[in-house]
């Protein structure tokens, strides 16, 4: 989701939401969760254990974000929202935190302004 966002607005395209946006997501970035994981796979045992960010942002939090620090005139739209699109998704990291004492150390604005760059390179070329 992320990454399309990105993408759309450095194309200049509309960012493409569903429903109004409302929705909450909790987004992980990807340095914290192969830390997560790499930790968990050295120390962690056979029990589930939830590696990701618990904090939530709403999708059109995130759009507007991208928005913002893409610097571009990419705008919002709204299609219908899945009947079957989760309303919430928040991991409980406790456990993480307890037994690798793991948690996410990367801001969603520092993830994305990463993202960001990164991807204004790839489509540079």
């Amino acid at each position: 989701m992320v990454s399309n966002f990105i993408v759309q607005a450095l194309s200049n395209q509309p960012l493409t939401i569903y429903g109004d946006g409302s929705q909450t997501r909790s987004f992980c970035y990807v340095a914290d969760e192969v830390e997560g994981i790499y930790r968990l796979f050295m120390r962690g045992d056979n029990n589930p254990t939830n590696i990701g960010n618990p904090n939530e942002f709403t999708v059109r939090q995130l759009a507007e974000l991208v928005i913002e620090l893409t610097r571009t005139g990419a705008t919002i739209v709204e299609r219908e929202l899945p009947v079957d699109d989760p309303k919430v998704r928040q991991p409980d990291i406790r456990r993480a935190r307890e037994m690798l004492g793991w948690e996410p150390a990367v801001s969603l604005r520092e993830g994305v302004t990463r993202t960001i760059e990164y991807f204004r390179s790839v489509l540079a070329r």
